[in-house]
């Protein structure tokens, strides 16, 4: 029996086939660090093999990446200069095969299938840690936490939002069945529980801004393009307004005080200010991707002491930018920096230039939600995790976007046009 090529790599066609494989991807990203290898070459065997059934298709014309894999790439060169190098050339390899598998996803998985996998897999990662997770205590604040099978709360409150956006956003989408709807409304519900259960501050405030933003950007789709940006520019300066008067008036500490947080975010302004102090030591090209939190070194081992990681693994600065100056320098974190910008600023100009508009703001929202958790989280910093995933995903379609032109961009149809065979690609 001769199978086509299209059920696996043709986005539309390969509806079931992606919609399994982005579930279990999700599934290894949550719990890579219990199961190992074998879960981490199961998520190879899910995408690499994709070239070589047509890799002109799957691979398309990777120049256009340059933008995208410069970070990766110049974390694979810090092996020159890293404190540990060993420790920074696997996880450098590493990181970089976990982009071309998002690279790849961008290029076979369109956005029905992306949500249904999304759905699917973060529906497995809660269920697993319902099943089988447990409480844990934090002895920085004295409360105790659902964790699930993470050893943080802030994992699980992650996946549990990316549950809750995806449910939102699939039922926006054209040509799906009322029982589809009705599954994913299930999950998001499942999701808000989970949400409610980490009491990850991080995770609830992310989706809510997410939320809100894309549900006002949403309302502007049903105008002309010219006004979408009058309507986008005076929302971006109002929320510039909005945001600096809140912290100016303690508006912000209040809402800490709301999730039992204060103005230090349970010591992690103190750790922002031992990386500020960590990244001086190496300025320009930093210590070494990953070659920082490293077992036997002085200042990492003190940490872990003072934030009480036993394990004396899985810790970090909680903070992107910072983490990236620590390890990168100004080089690194210029370079993380571009690729969040110029994939941010390509789903929002997609959303006011093109008819299609919905895939392109649901993607915004995605790219919106990691961009607010990177000042408190590293989700898009290390392989195997679902934020990377999702930021190289988003980046592979801008840079297919850009590859198309303005000209041909302008002149796709207006995704209704897709209500026939449920396809909103590219």
């Amino acid at each position: 029996m001769k199978l086509s090529k299209a059920i696996f790599i043709e986005p539309g066609t390969n509806h079931w086939y992606g919609s399994v494989a982005v579930s279990l991807s999700v599934f290894v990203f949550a719990y890579s660090f219990i199961y190992g290898q074998p879960s981490v070459l199961l998520y190879y065997a899910l995408w690499l093999p994709l070239i070589l059934i047509d890799y002109r298709a799957v691979l398309g014309n990777y120049t256009r990446y340059l933008w995208i894999v410069a970070f990766a790439v110049f974390a694979c060169l810090s092996v020159f200069w890293s404190d540990a190098p060993r420790v920074t050339a696997r996880a450098g390899v590493q990181y970089a095969s976990h982009i071309v598998c998002a690279l790849i996803a961008a290029r076979t998985i369109d956005l029905k299938t992306l949500l249904t996998g999304l759905l699917g897999g973060t529906f497995l990662v809660l269920l697993f840690s319902f099943a089988f997770g447990d409480f844990i205590y934090d002895p920085l604040d004295g409360s105790y936490s659902f964790s699930g099978m993470f050893s943080s709360k802030n994992q699980l409150g992650f996946f549990a939002s990316l549950a809750v956006y995806a449910a939102f956003a699939y039922l926006f989408l054209p040509s799906t069945r009322r029982v589809t709807k009705a599954l994913a409304v299930l999950v998001g519900i499942f999701g808000l529980y989970g949400l409610v259960m980490s009491q990850s501050a991080t995770a609830i405030i992310a989706l809510a801004a997410t939320l809100l933003a894309v549900i006002a950007l949403g309302c502007t789709l049903f105008f002309q393009p010219g006004t979408r940006k009058s309507f986008v520019a005076f929302g971006l300066t109002l929320a510039i307004i909005v945001a600096v008067g809140a912290y100016s008036l303690g508006v912000v500490d209040l809402i800490l005080a709301f999730f039992g947080k204060d103005s230090t975010l349970t010591g992690r302004t103190y750790l922002w200010s031992e990386g500020w102090l960590a990244a001086e030591e190496s300025p320009i090209v930093g210590l070494g991707y990953q070659a920082y939190w490293v077992q036997g070194f002085s200042e990492a081992e003190r940490l872990w002491h003072e934030f009480y990681i036993t394990a004396r693994s899985g810790f970090h600065f909680h903070n992107t930018y910072i983490e990236a100056l620590v390890e990168l320098g100004y080089i690194g974190c210029a370079l993380i920096i571009l690729v969040l910008f110029v994939t941010s600023l390509g789903v929002l100009r997609r959303v006011i230039a093109s008819p299609a508009g919905l895939g392109p703001l649901i993607l915004t929202g995605i790219t919106m939600m990691l961009v607010i958790r990177s000042f408190f989280e590293i989700d898009v910093m290390h392989p195997y995790a679902i934020g990377s995933f999702l930021l190289y995903y988003t980046a592979g379609r801008v840079a297919g976007w850009r590859a198309m032109g303005t000209r041909a961009a302008r002149a796709a149809p207006d995704w209704r046009a897709y209500a026939a065979d449920g396809r909103i690609h590219p």
